[in-house]
């Protein structure tokens, strides 16, 4: 094949190199087509253009195949926990048992965070919504740590305010949880690992100590494990282009939190549970909803069911049904919405109608479910999406940072009104 592509405009030619990534994805280079001719390429949404070579993810939609620094997910999923996988995406190679050691321990060290953080809860209305606490957050942690503002950290700098970052974030989210609450908070202790201290400061209580079943604490890493990067996403694209004006990994880590808030994208699981709760106030008939989806006249839309990268299945929805499956068993959850959810999923699952669709229950309908039945709220569930993005955040974040990436300034084609002289006041 030639590593070359031919562009004919107005009359001329111009040559432009073709890339080829590791996994045989094809892409044609247009970094200087604007320079040579004077055109730009128009892509609404950036659905076919690539703004980075990146090494972190690899995903075909088409093949449903999704690869961490080119370990298969379900490997990852089976096999590894969430810190170990943190690691793998942010420094490149899964850690031997030393390495691995000493970041759990270095993470665990740092899990408090300065109690004058309280006093943001008492600014914040008692309805704020947890991803808007969340943002705020975060982004304050530059200016409990002004180090981090440096725009040329040392390797030792930057690691240590991305572990820092990684400590704080579940204490961060547990105290959102115990605010909203109106319970006092719990510290994290240091003889527990990240997701027992993480499940210990959302439901546990200052008067007791609390244990978790083990297929809870597997289900919470699986579901991180599969959160934990998605390739050039809204979210993960926010990320970087922040990150390109050399702002500090705290407030780029905020702006990709506003951006996984939008429904579109790290709201849909919180939407799979309002579904569901719809169709339970509506009497609870499944069959009648099944029916409302499959008439196009009819604009309701089944929530968690097909996905719009993968083509023919989600491979993260097949793993997690499996900790979803474990879950609902485990604690015998009674609830009359999770019954619903199940009747929507054997439906979806045989039904041709969704099966010659690929209407398949993906990750966000299976993730909602297992929040719900561990007892978190359903505002709460984009937060928890967060936290499990955290590590792809700050690989990708690093990976701009070491690739020297230049500030993101995308292009546009003007379509408004040519020059024009000013009307006075009056005389419009």
């Amino acid at each position: 094949m030639s590593d070359k592509a031919t562009i004919n405009l107005d009359g001329a030619s111009y040559e432009l190199p073709v890339v080829i990534g590791t996994e045989n994805e094809k892409a044609i280079d247009i970094s200087k087509l604007r320079d040579q001719s004077g055109y730009i390429t128009l892509d609404p949404g950036f659905k076919n253009t690539g703004a980075t070579k990146s090494a972190v993810t690899y995903l075909d939609g088409e093949q449903g195949v999704l690869q961490y620094r080119g370990y298969p997910i379900e490997q990852l999923a089976e096999k590894s926990t969430f810190l170990e996988v943190a690691y793998l995406l942010i420094y490149g190679e899964l850690p031997s048992k030393d390495v691995l050691e000493k970041f759990r321990a270095d993470i665990r060290k740092q899990m408090m965070i300065h109690e004058d953080m309280k006093n943001f809860f008492a600014g914040f209305p008692s309805k704020s919504h947890p991803m808007g606490q969340l943002s705020c957050l975060v982004g304050a942690l530059s200016a409990f740590y002004p180090e981090s503002l440096n725009p040329n950290p040392t390797d030792e700098e930057e690691n240590k305010t991305i572990i820092n970052l990684l400590a704080k974030m579940p204490t961060i989210v547990s105290w959102i949880q115990k605010k909203s609450l109106g319970h006092p908070v719990v510290y994290p202790k240091n003889n527990l690992g990240y997701i027992e201290n993480f499940l210990t400061m959302i439901f546990g209580e200052v008067t007791g100590e609390t244990t978790f079943d083990p297929v809870v604490v597997s289900a919470m890493h699986k579901l991180l494990i599969l959160h934990a990067d998605h390739e050039q996403n809204c979210s993960t694209s926010t990320v970087r282009i922040v990150g390109s004006s050399n702002a500090n990994l705290y407030a780029s880590i905020s702006a990709g939190i506003n951006a996984l808030w939008g429904p579109l994208h790290g709201g849909a699981n919180q939407a799979v549970i309002e579904m569901l709760e719809a169709i339970k106030n509506d009497g609870g008939d499944a069959e009648k909803y099944l029916a409302k989806a499959k008439d196009k006249n009819d604009p309701f839309r089944l929530m968690g069911f097909g996905h719009r990268v993968y083509k023919n299945f989600d491979p993260r929805a097949k793993i997690i049904k499996k900790a979803c499956d474990d879950i609902l068993e485990k604690l015998g959850v009674n609830d009359p919405v999770l019954e619903i959810a199940k009747r929507l999923e054997e439906a979806a699952l045989n039904d041709q109608y969704f099966i010659d669709r690929k209407l398949y229950p993906n990750v966000d309908f299976y993730s909602g479910i297992i929040y719900r039945a561990l007892g978190f709220q359903s505002d709460m569930f984009t937060v928890l999406f967060a936290l499990g993005r955290l590590p792809g955040w700050i690989a990708q974040w690093k990976e701009m940072r070491d690739n020297k990436e230049p500030i993101g300034r995308p292009r546009q084609v003007y379509t408004g009104a040519t020059k024009r002289d000013y009307i006075d006041i009056n005389n419009r």
